[in-house]
């Protein structure tokens, strides 16, 4: 894996959206997404407290980019994100065509972090983006910026 420092710049933006997503009352996830001259085109975070548990910010990233985006602009962005894709959010970004991911934290990192501290386990399998869209790029976990963001999950659950 080789990340520049373009790249962790991003996935610090990540960081800093699942910091505010968590000092606003919801779980910590932050996801940018850049297109290919490097421009951010779209950001959001987690927005799942009020019920609706689809609200995660790559999946907006995937609705925004099949709204705004040509297919070859898709392709050729990155989609940074504090977490890796959950099934849903990536079978969404593969739907829609969506290029490069790059997650700072891998999904089997935070059910580790789960049964670490006695949390049960989420609702849906843990399985990684390339198992469920195997056509995608993907680069992480991310060393330098894991412990942050294991951070914001310890806060979460009170652990």
């Amino acid at each position: 894996m080789t990340l520049t420092d373009v790249d962790l710049t991003h996935l610090r933006r990540t960081v800093e959206l699942a910091r505010e997503a968590l000092d606003d009352g919801d779980e910590p996830y932050g996801s940018v997404l850049v297109d290919a001259a490097g421009q951010v085109r779209f950001e959001d975070r987690n927005r799942v407290k009020d019920g609706d548990e689809t609200r995660h910010p790559e999946f907006e990233i995937a609705r925004w980019s099949a709204s705004h985006l040509t297919l070859h602009e898709r392709a050729a962005s990155t989609v940074y994100t504090s977490g890796e894709h959950c099934p849903m959010c990536a079978a969404a970004h593969a739907w829609v065509g969506l290029g490069r991911i790059v997650y700072v934290a891998s999904a089997q990192q935070g059910a580790d972090w789960r049964a670490e501290w006695g949390i049960p386990a989420g609702p849906v399998a843990v399985l990684p983006i390339t198992v469920v869209a195997p056509g995608i790029p993907v680069e992480g976990p991310v060393p330098e910026l894991v412990d942050e963001v294991r951070e914001l999950q310890r806060r979460r659950f009170g652990a």
